[in-house]
């Protein structure tokens, strides 16, 4: 949740690392810090607060062609200047970033470092205090890094200097990302490659329990032991223009404005030249020979899951559960015969999701992923892939990853049942197009929705969203969306659960966001709506052509109604961002939260 760059070459280091921590600062805002190894020794500057605050102490006179850099979510410790990385040995000779989470650091303080003064409260500064002792004993950087990675258990990423040495970073990685990019006599470090890619698009993938000895004109990878791995470097086709807002104000606003778009782009890449779905035949035989699938995800993607379970039931008629990882992870439930777990990840490292897919491993189930990053860890772990081809989704708040993964699970659905001979009475891919258009209707009505915000949202501390069925999932995700960019209290409910409980939660004014798509239960829904209006909410009801009434503040354009969740999220979305924007809250990086969760 933390984000990590370094650079080795022939320029100075400084600017090269802000501009990379600029780039990751979506993964973490509390504190921010570098380190710049130069001829005169080591600069260490690091501030709480936003990279901004950092900028501000860094004097001209830092200089440095080797450096680290770190942009921090709080984990151990609260968000202050001494528990900022870089985090420094007692003597100053070693200094480093990591992220991840050190389980058993209380174990190895009391074990090695007893008489060590630590001057943070991080798991981290463990990790520098360790190295320092073991090449107290003799040991070389190398030797005393490898050894200290060799005890510690959980999650890490993590670069080294040594202030004797202005020529290496020595790095290694264990569940937590990290990436070595390749340049022409530079060489970087990178936790995400969107940081780097100023520098170069050539990167080696690190795995775990590995170390790599990276110097400006070499990259030596090895276990361990120290014995050294052969590791070919792969290119990204990540573009670095889009990484950035360009005309908007927010990424947030972007990335719901390019969901038309990455819409369509999912059909080119799953369509042959014949108009049929594209799609691995072992991943259509998995599928298939499954007799139960397992979804697991977190957050947003766990709700793009509930509505995939809808999709593959109605469509493919193949039993599917949906657990949130974080709670599978602990209290697997009694599994099927045949099983066939799909991780559903944005960043494809999030850490709850990847400990189950371990677990299912070592069981001997196949496993598939739907995330954005291919190369990422899970999507590496996992049996099968399948890329959402969302591009670089920047804000905390996820938009265009949600329907896209939405997307390629009705593209799964729709193929496991031209397999099965079942019959279906719509076509995916031709709803895949209407939706883009749908999407795009909707972008156009930004003025219409930011005053629903500013009428419903400016002033409430909380509200409401209902839904029936299938719309009872995007409700969820509407509800998430307004509460982590807004504050404002929000929970989504299914209609009929009203009057068990939650009624007594309306006062007079309380918003209350109904959306209404399926018509069987169309009529269920207005009848919840007239219920809380009668004891003084206020609602707003977003409503299809199908299902319209007089007096809906938003009516979307007819699509099938099983594909429906990936147009009524989209006045969700906006309604979640102009309340945010109208509250005055940082929209793209609210408070406590960070992008990819890479820590349980």
């Amino acid at each position: 949740m933390c984000g990590i760059v370094g650079y080795i070459g022939n320029e100075q280091a400084k600017d090269i690392l802000i501009k990379g921590l600029h780039k990751l600062e979506y993964r973490g805002y509390d504190s921010a810090g570098i380190a710049l190894v130069g001829d005169n020794g080591l600069g260490l500057y690091k501030e709480k607060g936003r990279i901004a605050e950092l900028e501000k102490t860094i004097g001209k006179e830092a200089a440095g062609k080797t450096g680290i850099g770190h942009t921090r979510w709080a984990t151990h410790g609260a968000p202050s200047k001494e528990n900022a990385h870089p985090h420094q040995s007692v003597s100053k000779r070693f200094t480093l970033v990591h992220n991840g989470v050190i389980e058993n650091y209380q174990q190895l303080k009391h074990e090695y470092l007893q008489n060590v003064e630590l001057a943070s409260e991080t798991d981290t500064e463990i990790i520098v205090q360790l190295i320092e002792t073991f090449a107290e004993k003799g040991l070389s950087t190398e030797e005393a890094f490898r050894r200290t990675l060799s005890l510690l258990h959980g999650s890490y990423a993590i670069a080294l200097v040594d202030n004797q040495d202005n020529d290496t970073i020595y790095v290694g990685k264990n569940k937590s990302p990290l990436l070595v990019g390749i340049g022409d006599g530079v060489n970087v470090v990178a936790s995400d490659a969107m940081a780097m890619l100023h520098i170069t698009k050539e990167f080696i993938e690190i795995m775990d329990q590995e170390v790599v000895i990276v110097k400006k004109d070499s990259v030596q990878v090895k276990n361990l032991d120290g014995t050294n791995v052969a590791r070919e470097s792969f290119t990204t086709d990540i573009d670095e223009s889009d990484t950035e807002k360009g005309t908007y104000n927010h990424f947030m606003l972007k990335e719901i404005d390019e969901q038309p778009f990455v819409i369509r782009n999912i059909i080119q890449k799953y369509q042959n030249e014949n108009g049929k779905i594209k799609l691995d035949q072992d991943i259509r035989t998995a599928i298939n020979d499954a007799d139960r699938v397992y979804v697991i995800a977190a957050g947003t993607s766990y709700h793009a899951g509930l509505v995939g379970k809808e999709l593959m039931e109605k469509v493919a008629k193949k039993p599917v559960e949906v657990h949130i990882a974080s709670e599978f992870l602990y209290n697997e439930p009694i599994l099927s015969e045949k099983p066939l777990f799909i991780f559903i990840s944005q960043s494809g490292e999030t850490a709850d999701c990847r400990g189950v897919l371990v677990n299912v491993k070592k069981q001997g189930h196949k496993a598939l992923t739907i995330t954005n990053v291919p190369g990422s860890t899970l999507s590496r772990e996992a049996d099968f892939t399948l890329h959402t081809y969302a591009g670089p989704e920047i804000a905390v708040a996820s938009t265009k990853a949600y329907t896209a993964q939405m997307a390629v699970f009705s593209i799964l659905a729709m193929d496991s049942a031209y397999a099965q001979g079942i019959d279906t009475d719509f076509d995916a891919m031709q709803e895949l197009g209407l939706i883009a258009n749908a999407m795009e209707i909707l972008c156009d009505q930004k003025d219409k929705l930011e005053q629903i915000a500013r009428d419903y949202m400016f002033e409430t501390r909380n509200c409401f969203f209902i839904g029936r069925a299938l719309d009872y999932h995007v409700v969820q995700e509407g509800a998430l969306k307004l509460k982590e960019i807004s504050y404002i209290q929000a929970e989504g409910f299914a209609g009929g659960e009203l009057k068990h409980g939650t009624i007594a939660l309306i006062e007079d004014g309380t918003p209350i966001v109904a959306v209404t798509t399926q018509k069987h239960v169309n009529l269920n829904i207005r009848g919840n709506v007239q219920e809380v209006v009668a004891r003084g909410a206020n609602a707003c009801v977003i409503s299809t052509e199908s299902t319209k009434e007089e007096g809906d503040q938003i009516v979307l354009p007819d699509i099938h109604e099983l594909m429906t969740p990936l147009v009524s999220v989209v006045p969700l979305q906006l309604i979640a961002y102009y309340a945010a924007l109208h509250r005055g809250c940082d929209v793209d990086k609210p408070r406590n939260l960070a992008k990819s969760v890479t820590v349980e």
